[in-house]
Parts: structure tokens; sequence; C-alpha cells
């Protein structure tokens, strides 16, 4: 039992957590739409002794508080199970106290339809689209979209919201500093 809840969060940590060290390259992961906005902040998840991965903020503005596009980019540096990742993000969901209706179950079941398991140096990002909607790429293209503004936001908040699980590392990553 103590190694299925170390376990459990660890991959808890690995969707939501932020750690406050410097940010590498991003390699081959890369996308134009991605790459015409402008950083916000970046950091690296590392749990005890493993990175887990890279993560970097953008908007179309450079600035987290005025944006009209937002897009976060995961880096990852070991190996992760896309179930795993997507019963993270319900776990998160519900510590942030969002209420999971029946559209975030059906999110839940596009996004283990849609998401890669990932392995070291495996990129997964999400970008905001004009209407709002959560396009999901990979080096290797489009993975899917999820036509909802209400999941970009829920999704956006397990790493932005001021509730989210590691405050200095949230705020690191929005470019606030610690």
């Amino acid at each position: 039992m103590k190694r299925q809840k170390r376990l459990s969060w660890f991959v808890a940590a690995s969707v939501i957590g932020l750690s406050s060290v410097t940010f590498s390259a991003q390699g081959a992961c890369v996308n134009d739409q991605f790459e015409s906005l402008e950083v916000v902040g970046e950091t690296r998840l590392s749990v005890l002794f493993w990175d887990v991965y890279d993560a970097q903020l953008r908007t179309d503005s450079g600035n987290y508080d005025s944006y009209d596009q937002r897009a976060l980019r995961l880096t990852y540096l070991r190996e992760i199970k896309a179930t795993e990742l997507v019963e993270s993000t319900q776990e998160e969901w519900e510590r942030l106290g969002i209420e999971i209706t029946e559209n975030h179950q059906t999110w839940l079941q596009e996004l283990n339809q849609m998401w890669p398991d990932v392995k070291k140096g495996t990129c997964l990002m999400m970008i905001e689209d004009a209407d709002g909607f959560a396009q999901f790429h990979s080096a290797d293209g489009q993975l899917g979209t999820i036509q909802s503004a209400t999941f970009t936001d829920d999704f956006l908040a397990i790493w932005l919201d001021e509730n989210s699980r590691f405050k200095d590392e949230r705020n690191e990553l929005i470019g606030a500093g610690s």
C-alpha cells in the first residue's frame, strides 16, 4: 500500500508539480503555433531525485495577466503511462474543487484515447485556439482537440490556479518568481 501511495503521489506530481530548477531547451519538440507565442515562464519538475519533465508556458503577449492565447509544453524526462496522466488530471481537478461533471468524464475519456504513453524526450503541448479550445500536439503533430473553453481553463488550472499544488513553482511558471 505504501508503494502504491508513493507511486500515486509521483504520478500526480508529474501532472501538477513544478520545481524551481533552471529550464533547459526543449529539443526537437517544435510547433509553429507554439513558437509564435512569447515565453511567460519555464521550470523543471523534479520529485525526490527524479527529473520528471521540463515545462514552459507561453502566451500571445508574453504576460500571464493579459493574454488572448495560452500554450503549455511538457517535455518528459522519464516514462509515464497515459492512463496515469489522465487519472492524475482527474485527481488534481478534484483537489482544486473542480466538480467532475459528465463533460469532465467525457474529456477524460478523450484524453485517454488521445495521449500517448510518454518516455524520455516525449513532449506534449496544449495550445489554446481562437475559440479557447485545447489543441494537443506532440513532436509528431496534432493529437486532437477538446472543443471546450471550460476544459482548457480547468486543464490549465492544474498548473496555473493560485491553489495549484506547489505555489512557488506555479509562480515560476507564470513568470512571477517565488
